[in-house]
């Protein structure tokens, strides 16, 4: 496929989420985000607020992470969360569904547990961040399907803290599943601008990955030999 430097760019979340990372790690990620004027960075709830007023008088997006990474805190604290990163800045919100009880068929819970962020979000994207290394074909549709249900804006593949990341196959699926008017997202091992493009051309309209730089430069240099 054909794309431009800025239209991937845009395309791109750049995940700052080790839970190791400090104040100043932080800020540079930022200076490279901005460098690369991403469409989102994203982060754990505790460094909202800072990135918040870091990318103030720019477009890029604070992208803020929620139910992280398990997905296995009740409705209500998600919603708290969501709201509390809300307060301090972000404009996007990635929530973990809640895995366990997906596979137990409580599907009432999750459903409601993503009611809650998106209500809580007023009106902000919201991505809900299914995690499909640990579910079958059928539950990664269900999952789905009760996040178009519940007013979700995109459903995501990962959060990179699992057992693999995106696919090929799952992309597709997920696409497949929510149709044209719902976003997918693909994070979780995408590492190289081939990845990237794979995704892409599967259905994703975001990619989430902490290797942004790489994929930008490797793009530079496809460009480069046109």
């Amino acid at each position: 496929m054909k794309i431009t430097f800025e239209e991937l760019a845009k395309m791109i979340d750049h995940t700052v989420l080790k839970p190791t990372l400090t104040r100043n790690e932080v800020i540079k990620h930022w200076q490279e985000v901005r460098k690369f004027n991403f469409g989102a960075i994203s982060v754990n709830p505790c460094f909202t607020s800072l990135v918040a007023k870091l990318v103030k008088g720019t477009d890029v997006k604070v992208d803020a992470a929620i139910g992280f990474p398990l997905g296995a805190t009740t409705p209500e604290v998600k919603a708290f969360e969501a709201r509390d990163a809300v307060e301090n800045g972000a404009h996007e919100i990635d929530m973990v569904i809640n895995i366990g009880a997906l596979r137990s068929g409580d599907y009432e819970l999750v459903k409601r547990d993503i009611e809650g962020v998106v209500e809580a979000a007023k009106g902000r994207v919201v991505k809900v961040i299914i995690e499909t290394c640990y579910l079958t074909d059928e539950e990664k549709k269900r999952a789905c399907e009760l996040a178009k249900e519940a007013g979700a804006d995109f459903v995501k593949t990962s959060t990179g803290f699992g057992i693999r990341g995106a696919t090929i196959h799952d992309v597709k699926l997920m696409r497949e599943t929510v149709g044209e008017d719902m976003g997918v997202k693909a994070a979780g091992g995408i590492h190289h601008f081939e990845d990237a493009v794979a995704m892409i051309d599967a259905g994703a309209d975001r990619i989430g990955t902490s290797a942004s730089i790489q994929i930008m430069k490797e793009l530079e240099r496809e460009l480069g030999k046109d």
